[in-house]
């Protein structure tokens, strides 16, 4: 059973919707929620992993220690590596709700979360 709020992390390009790929963030957006609201606590900063062709695996290192406290990731596109990554350190990685409105997207995960949902 989840203990609401949750912390959840947001990769978006503007600030209004889940836009950003998660290996083309340079920011995610820190929100805590719960079944009836969602505040944004913080932006953390972080250095962008994809790099093209290849990848920056220190800057790896960084978004996981940007995201580790938070219970689920957001963001429009991640590649099977990275998602592998994000869940080994307990995370979960959610695209399902790409170029969606932040808030909505995150009150309706917790409620289906809360629900026993999988969301993926």
């Amino acid at each position: 059973m989840i203990e609401f709020p949750i912390k959840l992390a947001v990769a978006s390009k503007e600030g209004l919707a889940i836009s950003e790929h998660f290996g083309h963030a340079k920011q995610f957006r820190i929100y805590e929620a719960g079944p009836d609201r969602c505040d944004l606590l913080e932006i953390r900063e972080v250095a962008h992993y994809c790099l093209g062709q290849h990848s920056d695996q220190s800057a790896m290192a960084g978004i996981l220690e940007a995201i580790k406290d938070c219970h689920a990731v957001f963001v429009a596109k991640i590649g099977d590596g990275p998602t592998e990554k994000v869940n080994a350190i307990g995370v979960r990685a959610v695209s399902s709700y790409a170029y969606e409105a932040i808030e909505d997207s995150l009150l309706d995960y917790v409620r289906r979360t809360a629900a026993g949902e999988e969301v993926a």
